[in-house]
C-alpha cells in the first residue's frame, strides 16, 4: 500500500500535530463562518471540519443541510484560508464535495462497516488524489478498518489517514466509545507509515473528558487530533454535550503536555533498556504460568468428561472473578483491566474443555 507522509499533505509543519476542528454539523452560514473565524484566529493552520450530511439513527432528526452547507465551507476557505473537510457517505456526496472545492474527505464509522459502499466511494474518487480520512468501524474489527483504507489505496489515493474515534460497546463505560488503544497499536505496527488522527470528541462523548483522551492520544504520539468545536455548544443541533467553544479549544490544547518521540540521552536509554529487560522476563513468566493454567483446565475437562459434568460452572466462575477483583484492588491494579483478562482466560478454558467433550461425542455417537 502506497501512503504519503502526513507532512506532505495535511500536517502544518514537520513535527507538528495536525488539528482538525469545527462543529459536528454545519447548521447555518452564520454559525459556520463565525466558528471558523474564531478557530482561525487561534489556529491559522488548522483544518476546519463540519458535517454536511448527518447519518442519524432514526428519521425526523436533524440530518444536515446538504449542498447548502458545502457553499458555506467554500466561503470558510475564501474568508479564513483554512482548509475544509466533510464526511461523505454516498457517491453523490463525493461529486458535490469536489464541485465545491472541499479539500479533504472523511469516511464515517457507519460507512466503514459496509465494504460495498466503501468501494462505491473509492470508485467515485478514482482519478483524483484528494486526501481521504477513514474512521474506524463502529465495532472493533481491525481488518474491516484496514480493508476500507486499502480500497481507496487501490484506486490511486495515497493521501490516506486513519481516524480513531473509538468503538461502540453495550457496556456502560466512562467514555461514549471505548478507546481500545491496543487496536491502534496493532494498526500502527501493521501499517507504520499510515498517519492516525484521534477523534477525541467521539471517544469522550463529554466535554469534561476531552483533556484526558487528548493527553492519551498525545502520549501515544498519534499524528493529530479531531475536536468538535462550536461557537455555542449549548445550541448545537447534534452532539451538543461533546462540543467546546474555540476559546475552550485553545485552553485545552495549551494545557496538553507534549512528549519527546523517543530517548536521546545515553543514560536514559541505558536505564530504559534495563527496565525493558525485566519486562521481557516477566512476560515470559506470564506465558509460562498461562500455559500451565491451561493444562490444568484440560485436566478439569477430562474429569468433567469422565463424570459427565457440564462445562460451565457459574458458581465457581463467580468465586474466581470475585477473588481476583478483590486481590487486584488490594494490589492497586485497575480492576476492569484484570476482569477483562480473566474473562479471556475463562473463555479459553471453556473452549478447551468443550473440545475435550466434543471429542467424546464424536467417538461415541448417539443413535
Amino acid at each position: 500500500m502506497k501512503i504519503m507522509k502526513i507532512q506532505n499533505f495535511i500536517s502544518p509543519e514537520p513535527g507538528q500535530h495536525t488539528l482538525i476542528a469545527g462543529p459536528c454539523s454545519a447548521e447555518s452560514e452564520e454559525q459556520v463562518l463565525q466558528t471558523a473565524g474564531m478557530i482561525s484566529e487561534f489556529f491559522p493552520k488548522a483544518i476546519f471540519r463540519a458535517g454536511t450530511w448527518k447519518p442519524r439513527t432514526r428519521p425526523n432528526q436533524f440530518e444536515g443541510m446538504g449542498e447548502a452547507a458545502l457553499q458555506w465551507l467554500s466561503k470558510v476557505k475564501s474568508t479564513t484560508g483554512l482548509r475544509v473537510t466533510t464526511e461523505v457517505a454516498i457517491p453523490k456526496h463525493v461529486e458535490q464535495s469536489l464541485k465545491y472545492g472541499i479539500d479533504i474527505l472523511w469516511i464515517g464509522a457507519r460507512t466503514t462497516v459496509n465494504p460495498f459502499m466503501v468501494q462505491e466511494l473509492a470508485e467515485a474518487l478514482r482519478g483524483t488524489n484528494i486526501p481521504v480520512m477513514v474512521k474506524n468501524p463502529l465495532h472493533p474489527d481491525l481488518q474491516l478498518w484496514i480493508g476500507a483504507i486499502e480500497r481507496f489505496s487501490n484506486v490511486g489515493i495515497d493521501q490516506l489517514v486513519a481516524i480513531h474515534r473509538g468503538f461502540y460497546t453495550f457496556e456502560h463505560l466512562e467514555y461514549r466509545n471505548s478507546p481500545r488503544w491496543e487496536l491502534v497499536y496493532e494498526l500502527k505496527s501493521l501499517i507504520p507509515e499510515l498517519p492516525v488522527i484521534c477523534d477525541i470528541s467521539h471517544i469522550a462523548g463529554s466535554a469534561s473528558l476531552l483533556h484526558m483522551v487528548a493527553q492519551q492520544a498525545v502520549d501515544l504520539n498519534l499524528d493529530g487530533l479531531m475536536i468538535e468545536t462550536h461557537r455555542d455548544p449549548s445550541q448545537a443541533l447534534s452532539d451538543a454535550q461533546q462540543q467546546i467553544t474555540p476559546h475552550a479549544l485553545k485552553t485545552l490544547l495549551d494545557s496538553l503536555r507534549l512528549r519527546n518521540p523517543g530517548f536521546t540521552e545515553e543514560v536514559m536509554q541505558f536505564r530504559m533498556n534495563g527496565i525493558r529487560k525485566k519486562i521481557d522476563e516477566l512476560d515470559n513468566l506470564l506465558l509460562t504460568n498461562l500455559s500451565q493454567r491451561m493444562e490444568l483446565a484440560k485436566e478439569i475437562g477430562e474429569l468433567k468428561k469422565e463424570y459427565n459434568v457440564s462445562i460451565l460452572q457459574l458458581q465457581r466462575w463467580k468465586e474466581v472473578i470475585e477473588k481476583c477483583m478483590s486481590k487486584a484492588d488490594q494490589m492497586g491494579l485497575y480492576t476492569e483491566f484484570v476482569r477483562n483478562i480473566f474473562i479471556q482466560i475463562h473463555d479459553e478454558s471453556i473452549r478447551l474443555q468443550s473440545t475435550i467433550l466434543t471429542e467424546q461425542d464424536v467417538a461415541s455417537p448417539k443413535i
